[in-house]
């Protein structure tokens, strides 16, 4: 239910900025998100790190920033200096061996699971129809989180993964899954209509499923490090990276789908 809170204040800003912005102020947004994100995550996984976790964050945004420049190649060099940077400061400013090699794993895990997923957004922006993508896959997602919240309320019976998250059920995730199927086919009647139903329901389903568990490994990653939320940048709904934990897994399958798989 926080999460949809936080949507409806946050997102007629989000469509009008994606709707009006030109690419190169999204890929800003995005970068400073993800900026925000590594925050957040390096505060959860390396409390006691907190100028290494700074800095990567830092580092992990300027990277994601360079996707449209130079065909990639300086994402490549950006992204291989910083883990060549990082390897040496793990390196040279050890403070107790047996936590280098876990600590230097974390700093590497950040890079991988904020910037290189959220890159996908920043590319599928500039696709056909990107812009409808985009749209497309926010609406898998909320309207998935939705239909889960509710039939959960009113049908859970069976846990889904208690160990993680207690509060999910079976029953709350199928009906996830046959909210995103709906919310995907309405957009598609409304909004896109080069995309075949074929697609939408095919996009609906990989979407559904990667954006549960991409909310499912979030709650995975926050209980091993002990925090109820990711951060307090929303007072009262989390942080960044409670808000987007299931973008983060559904913004490469929307965009290798529209890429390898969309004829339109």
């Amino acid at each position: 239910m926080k999460r949809l809170a936080s949507a409806a204040v946050l997102l007629p800003l989000l469509i009008l900025f994606i709707l009006k912005s030109p690419p190169v102020w999204f890929d800003i947004l995005i970068a400073v998100v993800a900026a925000i994100g590594l925050d957040e995550f390096y505060r959860m996984t390396l409390p006691e790190r907190r100028s290494e976790g700074w800095s990567a964050a830092v580092v992990g945004a300027l990277a994601l920033f360079t996707i449209p420049f130079a065909d990639g190649m300086l994402s490549l060099f950006a992204l291989t200096a910083a883990v060549l940077g990082f390897s040496l400061v793990g390196l040279f400013r050890l403070k107790d061996i047996a936590q280098a090699a876990s600590e230097s794993a974390f700093i590497f895990m950040g890079f991988l699971y904020v910037p290189l997923l959220l890159a996908h957004l920043i590319l599928l922006r500039v696709e056909p129809h990107g812009v409808a993508w985009i749209f497309l896959m926010m609406v898998i997602v909320m309207s998935g989180d939705s239909a889960a919240y509710y039939v959960g309320s009113s049908f859970g019976r069976t846990k889904l993964y208690p160990a993680v998250s207690p509060k999910k059920s079976v029953e709350g995730s199928l009906g996830g899954l046959a909210g995103s199927v709906i919310g995907a086919l309405v957009f598609r009647a409304l909004f896109f209509a080069e995309l075949t139903i074929v697609d939408a329901v095919a996009v609906a389903l990989l979407c559904g499923v990667l954006g549960q568990l991409g909310d499912l490994f979030e709650s995975l990653i926050k209980r091993s490090c002990g925090v109820k939320d990711s951060g307090t940048l929303i007072p009262g709904h989390g942080g960044i990276l409670d808000r987007l934990d299931s973008i983060l897994f559904a913004a490469p399958a929307v965009f290798y789908y529209a890429y390898f798989v969309f004829a339109g």
